[in-house]
């Protein structure tokens, strides 16, 4: 069991870390039944949101009685103070605690510091120096923000996206925030699905040992995958380096994430999954993307309003509407039976 120290906090983790957003999906009795199943196998680092709908509900649904013996990190999307301090007053009823072990800025346009005029970073002090919050932390995906945050000193984590296909800027921020003492956080571990090699994933963490990987989990199966990581941890041969570098080359130049930061859009385009279609047929089975329900979410690509909306908001730069466009294309040819793989 491969374990990480996030920074000069003092939290002490295994590199398996259950990312409690997909929890939203399944009812609470079977989110309860996987975050025990998860604690009892090892999983201590626990990551949520106040967005993230019920998910800190359900957390707290299982966890009430067994605090002492993980870790809860959750984040806020608050823009003022007031609202910081709502938000974390309803976190921790949710979540059944009196206390949030890592609280974080949830991908805030700037980093917030004191004297900023938001109150922001003042009532999160306010809420540690009352024991409410245990340690300070801001994740983000703009690479400019993140690194704003790691040199500002203001925070002791910082949560980005990291995996196999990441480059020598998510590199260079890594090794920044070791020179700071501060703990990485990789969200987007599996490139929100476009990495289907969930051992490759992992073993590629284990080469990073100052980084605390996300997982995201809402199956059993999924779960178990991970439990058995665990125990057995993956090595990274020359097998899993073959897919690695397969992956690399398919997935070179812009490809969108499917963070889902340009949602929503006014002409109604499901732009995360959309925009990177293309991709997910050519690496998953394709019946599944290719029903009439997925039909008629792609053909609303033809009612792009062309309004920027999606580009200003997209943390990666991309040009989203052109890459709406050639998705559908792509999309209709494998829907004409003209190609099988795109």
């Amino acid at each position: 069991m491969d374990f990480v120290t996030l920074g000069s906090t003092g939290i002490r983790a295994n590199q398996i870390a259950f990312g409690a957003l997909p929890i939203q999906r399944v009812t609470k009795e079977e989110a309860v039944r996987l975050l025990r199943m998860a604690l009892d196998a090892g999983i201590t680092y626990f990551d949520t949101a106040r967005w993230y709908t019920d998910s800190e509900e359900k957390l707290g649904l299982a966890f009430e009685h067994l605090r002492d013996r993980l870790f809860i990190a959750t984040k806020s999307g608050a823009k003022t103070g007031e609202e910081l301090r709502r938000d974390l007053k309803t976190s921790l009823s949710l979540l059944r605690t009196d206390y949030i072990d890592v609280y974080q800025f949830h991908n805030p346009d700037f980093c917030p510091r004191p004297g900023d005029g938001t109150g922001l970073y003042e009532a999160m002090l306010e809420a540690k120096a009352n024991g409410q919050v245990r340690h300070i932390g801001i994740t983000n995906h703009r690479l400019h923000i993140a690194t704003e945050a790691v040199e500002s000193g203001l925070y002791e984590t910082l949560q980005f996206p990291f995996s196999y296909l990441s480059g020598d800027q998510e590199m260079n921020l890594i090794s920044l925030c070791h020179k700071q003492r501060m703990g990485f956080i990789a969200m987007k571990a599996l490139s929100g699905g476009l990495i289907s090699n969930a051992r490759a994933a992992c073993a590629f963490m284990r080469s990073q040992p100052d980084v605390l990987p996300i997982w995201g989990i809402q199956r059993e199966t999924e779960l178990k995958e991970f439990i058995s990581f665990i125990n057995e941890p993956p090595e990274l041969d020359e097998e899993l380096r073959e897919v690695i570098r397969h992956d690399r080359e398919e997935l070179v130049g812009d490809f969108c994430r499917g963070c889902g930061y340009c949602m929503p859009c006014p002409a109604g385009i499901e732009i995360n999954n959309c925009a990177r279609m293309s991709l997910m047929l050519r690496r998953a089975p394709s019946a599944s993307w290719l029903t009439p329900e997925w039909q008629e979410k792609m053909a609303k690509i033809e009612n792009c309003l062309h309004c920027g909306q999606c580009m200003q908001h997209c943390p990666y730069g991309l040009h989203t509407p052109y890459l709406l466009a050639k998705n559908l294309e792509d999309y209709k040819r494998v829907l004409a039976g003209e190609v099988s793989v795109i």
